[in-house]
């Protein structure tokens, strides 16, 4: 009886002649095969394999810098994304802070990121961001009072694309900051309106084709000032019609004293949101345990100034606008005029109408139970609207020591944070990118260490 050999621990070592009538095979991994020439002579080893390029090898990767650039382009416009591009190397940098390429960035995306919200408090103006890490942004980098000088008596009018209006109450001056380059301008405003309630607007005033709002730090803008009064009894305009301005930062002066031919039941007003090229305002949205509101100054009256026929008119909302505390204008499909109503536990959506003789009418577009829509137990008490972002199409929401934004389009919702007491809040929407530097040594990149 012969003892077998295993192969694994007795590897054979083969020839071409057969052992006990049965050919030995050769392993081809182990031992590489000798050919020889057609004379017998001249043995050669067959060389191995050869295998591919390493990927470290910059030949393998056929990426070119149009490729790159395409690559780039199909980043998500948080802060976040350009702001790793531009930390692979000094080469991606240069690629990601071309002001080209920020262009052509800002017009692949389309949609304007929502940033966070600007609130008004006692003591000051406070930024918070509503993104999450690695995204989100200090308030110390957004502080508006640091800015303009620390400045008392300051009031927030409203947010737009990536610039802020404030009015300094004791001067009667209007400042425009650009939060992202900590850059402000100040400037008078009209003398009719001293003494008097003022809201306003701020937006870019670029016109270009392709051009996308959120991005205008070099652009020139308008700000548009309104007052529900038109002044005293010796004024030449009703002390109930509105009357408007607008400001050029291209020429540096103001426009005529535009006034409505309407006279006006509002007695204050929500910001004024930007449907199309007109500016609209709406009576001021309560909460319904505020005692001190005079239910008579409820009004469906809606402000409505067209920049591009500088015209001012009073038009009329749905009637239902009459007996509601809680609205909100919002942008409807297709940039109609649409109107938010939070109205015994029911969240309604209406849209203006207009037919082709200019007539208009107003549709209820879409209704929901208001606790269905935020997910909540039916007992929802102390509900308020704190404002509304137009570039997203969302409504923030205070529900039960919450804040919650809801997009209008999709009706779906997201809390934000706590907060103890209803804050009106301004969105603060804009393209944050890493060649913008914050004056004092910062720039985009400490983001990603902040958050």
């Amino acid at each position: 009886m012969t003892r077998r050999r295993s192969p694994r621990l007795h590897p054979q070592i083969g020839t071409s002649e057969e052992v006990s009538g049965m050919p030995l095979r050769r392993s081809p991994r182990l031992h590489p095969q000798i050919h020889a020439s057609g004379n017998g002579v001249g043995m050669t080893r067959r060389g191995r394999r050869r295998r591919g390029k390493s990927p470290a090898d910059p030949e393998s990767l056929p990426l070119n810098e149009d490729m790159l650039r395409e690559i780039l382009l199909r980043l998500p416009p948080q802060p976040s994304s350009l702001l790793r591009a531009s930390a692979v190397c000094k080469h991606w940098r240069g690629l990601v802070t071309d002001p080209r390429f920020l262009r052509r960035f800002l017009a692949h995306q389309g949609k304007t990121p929502l940033l966070g919200v600007f609130e008004p408090h006692i003591w000051g103006i406070k930024f918070r961001s509503t993104l999450g890490p690695p995204d989100r942004i200090p308030p110390e980098r957004f502080d508006l009072q640091r800015q303009i000088g620390r400045r008392t008596g300051i009031r927030l009018l409203g947010c737009r694309h990536g610039r802020v209006l404030l009015l300094d109450l004791k001067r009667c001056k209007l400042i425009v900051c650009d939060p992202i380059t900590s850059e402000h301008q100040c400037f008078a405003a009209p003398p009719v309106f001293r003494g008097l309630s003022i809201y306003g607007a701020v937006l870019c005033a670029a016109a270009d084709q392709g051009h996308v709002h959120g991005s205008c730090h070099s652009s020139s803008f308008k700000v548009v000032l309104m007052s529900l009064r038109g002044g005293g009894d010796e004024d030449e305009y009703n002390n109930t019609t509105p009357i408007a301005c607008v400001y050029s930062s291209e020429t540096g002066v103001w426009g005529n004293i535009i006034a409505a031919a309407d006279q006006c039941e509002l007695a204050d007003s929500n910001p004024g949101i930007l449907v199309g090229n007109v500016l609209y305002w709406s009576s001021k949205s309560v909460s319904p345990s505020t005692t001190i509101f005079n239910f008579d100054d409820l009004t469906d009256d809606i402000v409505e100034f067209d920049l591009d026929r500088q015209s001012l008119a009073v038009i009329k909302g749905p009637p239902c606008l009459n007996f509601s505390l809680r609205h909100q204008i919002i942008r409807a499909e297709d940039d109609a005029l649409g109107l938010a109503i939070f109205s015994h536990g029911r969240f309604e959506v209406w849209q203006r109408m207009v037919n082709c003789h200019g007539g208009t009418t107003w549709l209820l577009h879409n209704a929901f139970e208001t606790h269905t829509l935020l997910g909540l137990p039916p007992q929802i008490r102390g509900m308020k609207i704190l404002g509304y972002d137009e570039d997203n199409g969302a409504i923030f929401l205070f529900v039960d020591a919450n804040v919650y934004m809801v997009q209008l389009l999709s009706m779906q919702f997201r809390r934000l944070y706590e907060s103890c007491y209803p804050i009106n809040c301004h969105p603060f929407a804009s393209f944050y990118a890493p060649d913008v530097a914050i004056p004092g040594g910062c720039n985009g990149v400490e983001i990603l260490q902040d958050a």
